[in-house]
């Protein structure tokens, strides 16, 4: 997990969707879902690289950041429901989702959701996870301390300034325990209806959480468009350094998308 963005002021009842531009009439919409122990501000440089016509909002899960005061979310439904419930309120208009390791099932049973609501995306975006009838199993949650932070440091997922700060640490490894624990006890609706809208997939050959099979079962997930693309690097290297992701898939959201 690439940890950061930690605010030690406990906060209560911040909203669930963030917004990190500011777009008076927005002619599309992209939200994007962070990693375990990711926050709403992994996304904020997302900003200068999107359309001027997008607007960007990010979600911040409870327990994250200045939501750090809320216990954590107990399932990846939970945190999908309240999530379509802002949603809901805001004006339509063509909407995709992104989602990185824990934030692409999240992002996934958004899009169910939202679709159940009527108000389908138009584009899935996942990078960094297994398909959802792939994804789940797992202990890593009932590591102990020592085991789950030596971990993540060999995952790359832990800024080299966080890794040695104590008090950091204590802070964060109940916020990341809770959310592996999300992604190891998740468990998609077996009856659940298919996706219907474009589908693109992202991974890094030395991921090691997610092969080519595991992303390829996305395909499966949906009756839309469905592509993907592999770059060379680790799991976080996407989001440490998205530059291209971020081009790849505002170019995939801009197709047949009419700018008002």
């Amino acid at each position: 997990m690439k940890l950061g963005g930690v605010n030690r002021i406990r906060t209560r009842d911040r909203g669930w969707v963030r917004a990190l531009n500011s777009v008076e009439r927005p002619a599309r919409r992209l939200v994007c879902f962070p990693h375990s122990g990711g926050t709403a501000a992994t996304f904020r440089d997302w900003a200068s690289a999107v359309p001027g016509d997008c607007e960007l909002l990010a979600v911040q899960y409870p327990g994250h950041a200045d939501r750090i005061a809320e216990d954590p979310a107990n399932s990846v439904a939970e945190i999908a429901s309240h999530v379509v419930a802002e949603l809901l309120h805001l004006d339509p208009v063509p909407c995709a989702l992104f989602g990185h390791s824990l934030g692409a099932l999240v992002a996934y049973e958004t899009a169910r959701e939202l679709q159940d609501r009527a108000r389908p995306v138009r584009n899935l975006f996942v990078s960094g996870a297994p398909a959802p009838g792939r994804a789940g199993g797992g202990t890593t949650h009932r590591a102990t301390d020592d085991e789950l932070w030596s971990g993540l440091r060999e995952l790359g997922g832990i800024d080299p300034a966080v890794a040695e700060d104590a008090e950091l640490r204590e802070l964060l490894l109940p916020v990341v325990r809770a959310d592996i624990r999300l992604n190891e006890t998740y468990r998609p609706d077996p009856h659940a209806e298919p996706l219907d809208c474009r589908l693109r997939c992202y991974r890094t050959t030395e991921d090691p959480l997610v092969d080519g099979d595991r992303l390829a079962a996305w395909a499966a997930v949906g009756t839309g468009r469905f592509s993907a693309r592999t770059w060379p690097g680790g799991h976080f290297d996407l989001v440490s350094d998205p530059a291209e992701l971020i081009a790849d898939l505002v170019a995939a959201f801009a197709e047949g998308v009419v700018v008002r």
